[in-house]
């Protein structure tokens, strides 16, 4: 692989660059650099900012309204995004269900949800996880019972991210108890308007309410809102899981962290002598950088796959496994580069005060990063059950 960027690549890259210049909302881009949250009225600012500009589904196929972007182009994209502080674009309709309706959808669904999703109109949650079924998540307890022309939900989902603001969720559920676990699984589309359905907050360490629960009870979903084929969802869920593990590798939030460490590390410590310039810490950075860059390498080559048309395998997985791995130690080594500062937590943070972060540059969101990315190798699979999928596959000869 030619690692070198053509002109046109560059010309586009620096393009990115004035556009995030010209359009980011300067107090948009310190919310983010110092960690404080932006609300959904952030959130959907900035998906109309780029649904405006043509920007917003860069993986999606120009005739349902994406941009058709090379592998290149989007990673030149979130890289220059996340150097400039600009908001990570809330990814369960755009990067999730919207490949998932493309490839399995009715016309429908497609005519009906896509369009929406691009305009903001509405906001997606993930119904997945429950309890006792995240990594096994063939396990999923919450049934759907065919009642004529609707099926009747009856179920819990947990760990549904901010699942608060979202007026759809797609959702995972048993419509057959009978038959092994992943061929009994369908793939429902739910308002979250309908009767019966409660969001109960599950508030996290750093004190913010970024995750819930989702109960179900007796609620009435048309039939015209399941995906593909009743009994078929398992083969959709793990194409919506293949695209977001490969989003979880998350290469330009990684060199966004990295070059806040540095900068963070090259204070003088009391002693007068900046942590960067101490062998050990140096070495820790070192060896992250270098395993970015490896990276970086093989996520453009993977999405390069998705971008002809295909979910990405096992490698996926990999990207996976290495980017939350990454991205756990750049936490770390912000930490301690933070020192003291990184203390959890300051009550001025926890409450969204407006005061500015305190100790060096960068250091004001270090904790609640540290210990909410602890969460990075468990959702979209866990690390454990990725290494197995990658036995498996690459070394058992299996599927």
């Amino acid at each position: 692989m030619d690692l070198s960027y053509t002109a046109e690549e560059l010309a586009f890259r620096d393009e990115v660059r004035d556009f995030l210049e010209k359009n980011l909302p300067q107090e948009m881009s310190d919310a983010v650099r110092d960690g404080r949250s932006l609300g959904k009225a952030g959130h959907d600012r900035w998906h109309a900012i780029l649904n405006e500009r043509g920007w917003l589904a860069p993986n999606w196929p120009r005739e349902f309204g994406g941009c058709e972007w090379s592998a290149v182009q989007r990673f030149l994209f979130e890289e220059e995004c996340c150097r400039a502080h600009a908001p990570r674009i809330v990814p369960f309709g755009l990067t999730m269900l919207g490949p998932v309706l493309q490839r399995f959808g009715s016309q429908d669904q497609k005519d009906r949800f896509l369009p929406r999703i691009l305009s903001g109109e509405d906001w997606w949650c993930q119904g997945y996880s429950e309890p006792g079924a995240g990594s096994d998540l063939a396990s999923l307890k919450t049934k759907a019972v065919r009642d004529g022309d609707h099926y009747v939900v009856n179920g819990q989902k947990t760990w549904t991210t901010l699942g608060q603001y979202a007026n759809w969720i797609f959702c995972l559920v048993r419509t057959d108890s009978t038959v092994k676990q992943q061929e009994g699984i369908s793939f429902l589309l739910i308002d979250m308007n309908t009767p019966g359905i409660e969001v109960r907050p599950i508030i996290l360490l750093d004190g913010t309410h970024e995750v819930n629960e989702v109960w179900f009870t007796d609620v009435r979903v048309p039939v015209e809102n399941l995906v593909g084929e009743e009994n078929k969802g398992w083969t959709y869920a793990k194409y919506l899981l293949t695209h977001e593990r490969t989003n979880i590798a998350g290469v330009g939030f990684s060199q966004a962290g990295l070059d806040a460490v540095k900068r963070m590390a090259r204070v003088e410590m009391s002693g007068g002598r900046p942590l960067i310039e101490t062998p050990h810490f140096a070495a820790r950075l070192a060896r992250v950088e270098i395993d970015l860059m490896a990276m970086a390498t093989t996520n453009l080559r993977i999405i390069s796959r998705a971008a002809a048309g295909q979910a990405p395998g096992v490698e996926s997985s990999m990207l996976k496994v290495k980017g939350t791995i990454i991205r756990q130690e750049i936490n770390d080594l912000a930490r301690r580069a933070a020192g003291i500062y990184a203390m959890p937590f300051a009550s001025e943070e926890v409450e969204g005060g407006n005061e500015p972060p305190i100790g060096p540059d960068g250091s004001g969101p270090v904790s609640a990063q540290y210990f909410n990315n602890r969460k990075l190798s468990i959702f979209g699979g866990s690390n454990e059950v990725q290494r197995n999928i990658i036995a498996k596959v690459k070394l058992g000869g299996g599927a």
